[in-house]
Parts: structure tokens; C-alpha cells; sequence
């Protein structure tokens, strides 16, 4: 399967650890690169971020627009109607860029994968799905999709979260982010939960939490 386009930036010349982190509807890769350097990570701590760009695909909910998705929404409803195959197609692209990352001397363990709004969809899917373990998961101002529709990877039920939310969010209602810490803990995840007063966006508290989670499973 060819590899998904991405950007990649190291915290040092060394790395022992990767983050791959996936974008939102209608964005791109470079959307979260200015964050590396907001994390204010330790030095020593070498991390690969991995930010793929989704293909370009019509939006059926934006009139048939064609923008950067990983997958078709077919309705605007809280729960999402989407286009399931097109998330599994994202969803092995993912994983495809983790089996490059183990190729290229990384432990599965080191691994983080996280995701915002769509592209926090996609990194549930993603992560816990991946045959091998992974240190954590992490999903922003996003939703658990048709979570029925597959069973976790035994090497990742025990796979850390850690989900955050908007409490003013219009796009992605805080309903969806605590149901999705939910559904995860109703399958034995231990999962850290934190909203912030904001909208569909990150903010810097976000940020700093952010980072104190990276070290706490990376360091």
C-alpha cells in the first residue's frame, strides 16, 4: 500500500519515539506543526510527529465539495452517518504509516496515535485495531464512530486515552467526546478525560496537558 504524503518534524537528531498525528475535515498536515515546539518538550526526548494529509474527496454534507477527508459524511447528524468503507481505507493507511515507523527502528510501544475531530475518528479506529501494542491514544474535539463495527486488538485493550474536548464546541458537541470516553472505559480502557472552554479548536492549556501526557507514556 503506498504511504499516505506527510510532514514530519524531530524534537532531536535521535529518535526513540513517534507521534502520528492526523488532522481534521478540510485541513492538512501542516495544521498541528507549530505545536511541536509549543509542547516545550525536555530535551533528550527524541520523538518523531508524523502529520499525514488525507486524499482529496467530495463532501456530501458540503455540497459535494471536494477538501482534504478521510472519509465521506453523508450526514451532519450527532451521531455522523459516514462513508465506512472509505474510514477503513484511512484506517489501514494509518497503520501502514506505524508498520513504517517499527521498519525504521521504533518499538510499537513508543507509538502514539492521535487525532483531531475526523482525524480523531480515524486514530481510534487505528490504534485500537493495531495488532501490536502501542504506548496511548489521544483524541481532540472528536467522536467514536460506528463503534460497533469492530472488536479492539487484544495487544491494545489495555491501550491508554486520553480525550479532549470543548465544552462550547458547535461542530463536535461534548456529548460525543464523553461518550466516547465511555464506550472506551466499557471496554477496559484507562482513559483521562478534559475539556477546556473553548470551540472547535486547541488551546494552550490543551497544549500543556498534552505534553505532560507525551512524557508520561514516552519518557
Amino acid at each position: 500500500m503506498p504511504l499516505l504524503d506527510c510532514i514530519e518534524r524531530q524534537t532531536a537528531d535521535t529518535v526513540s519515539a513517534s507521534i502520528i498525528w492526523l488532522h481534521g475535515l478540510g485541513a492538512n498536515g501542516n495544521d498541528f506543526v507549530p505545536i511541536v515546539e509549543e509542547l516545550a518538550l525536555p530535551e533528550g526526548l527524541g520523538i518523531r510527529f508524523i502529520f499525514p494529509n488525507a486524499s482529496e474527496i467530495p463532501i456530501t454534507v458540503n455540497a459535494g465539495y471536494i477538501m482534504p477527508a478521510w472519509y465521506d459524511i453523508l450526514e451532519l447528524t450527532e451521531e455522523r452517518v459516514i462513508n465506512h468503507e472509505q474510514l477503513q481505507s484511512s484506517v489501514k493507511n494509518i497503520q501502514t504509516l506505524i508498520d513504517r515507523e517499527i521498519e525504521r527502528g521504533i518499538k510499537s510501544e513508543r507509538i502514539i496515535v492521535m487525532g483531531f475531530s475526523q482525524g480523531g475518528a480515524v486514530a481510534y479506529h487505528a490504534a485500537l485495531t493495531y495488532p501490536s501494542p502501542l504506548a496511548a491514544l489521544a483524541g481532540l474535539s472528536t467522536y467514536f464512530p460506528q463503534e460497533d463495527s469492530f472488536d479492539t486488538a487484544p495487544a491494545n485493550s489495555q491501550l491508554p486515552v486520553l480525550i479532549c474536548h470543548g465544552t462550547h464546541d458547535p461542530m463536535v458537541v461534548e456529548r460525543q467526546g464523553k461518550k466516547a470516553a465511555a464506550i472506551l472505559e466499557a471496554r477496559g480502557h484507562t482513559v483521562q478525560y478534559l475539556n477546556y472552554p473553548m470551540e472547535h479548536e486547541v488551546c494552550l492549556s490543551e497544549i500543556q496537558d498534552l505534553s505532560r501526557f507525551f512524557q508520561a507514556h514516552l519518557m
